[in-house]
């Protein structure tokens, strides 16, 4: 196949062509994501932290996939990003544990530690009993959830090395998941993460709890 390169026309590989081809239709638009169904993709988009790779909540092959792609050891459990506080109630037990944190601080960079229940996944969790919930405070991360309900989402990165902030690193996992969502360059850390059922700060971030 030839195309145009500085006026000039060149050969190149079909192959080569075809996998550029898939990989640009791979970065699109939120509108454009928002237009689609999904079932076990593997989404890549921009939070109010860092950049988050994540799929649907009752899709065990799009979490297998997540695992594949950070080469994350299965005993480390994923979080669920939600869109509101109605989502994460009927993803947990007693909501209340933790209410007044989360109305204080969602959206935003605070994952509240509760029991999960029936709702939620082993496969998600680990095996353990309790599941990491947040509601992000961003427009991007929102839309989708809003779209397409609470979904399984862990830090962009492989898990030896620390979360992706910069939207051309995002690009470099282009092959290895679904769909990547235009973004923008972010600045933050990753969420404070406090165990609503223990009562204790499992890692700090920005916001104190106490």
């Amino acid at each position: 196949m030839f195309v145009e390169r500085n006026g000039y026309y060149v050969l190149i590989d079909i192959y080569i062509y075809v996998i550029m081809i898939k990989v640009i239709n791979m970065i699109i638009n939120l509108e454009e994501l928002l237009k689609v169904e999904i079932k076990d993709e593997v989404i890549v988009f921009q939070t109010d932290t860092v950049y988050g790779v994540g799929c649907l909540i009752n899709s065990e092959v799009g979490v297998n996939k997540i695992y594949e792609i950070k080469k994350r050891e299965k005993r480390n459990p994923l979080a669920i990003l939600c869109a509101n506080i109605e989502q994460v109630k009927e993803l947990v037990v007693d909501f209340e544990m933790g209410g007044k944190y989360a109305r204080k601080f969602w959206p935003g960079a605070l994952t509240l530690v509760y029991l999960k229940n029936d709702n939620v996944g082993n496969f998600i969790t680990s095996g353990k009993t309790t599941v990491g919930v947040r509601i992000p405070n961003d427009k991007t991360a929102l839309s989708i959830l809003e779209r397409f309900g609470p979904m399984a989402v862990t830090s962009l990165n492989l898990s030896s090395e620390p979360p992706i902030l910069k939207y051309r690193e995002v690009v470099s996992f282009s092959k290895q998941v679904d769909y990547i969502i235009k973004g923008n360059d972010l600045s933050s850390i990753s969420s404070t993460v406090y165990d609503v059922v223990n009562q204790k700060i499992l890692r700090q971030g920005n916001i104190k709890i106490g």
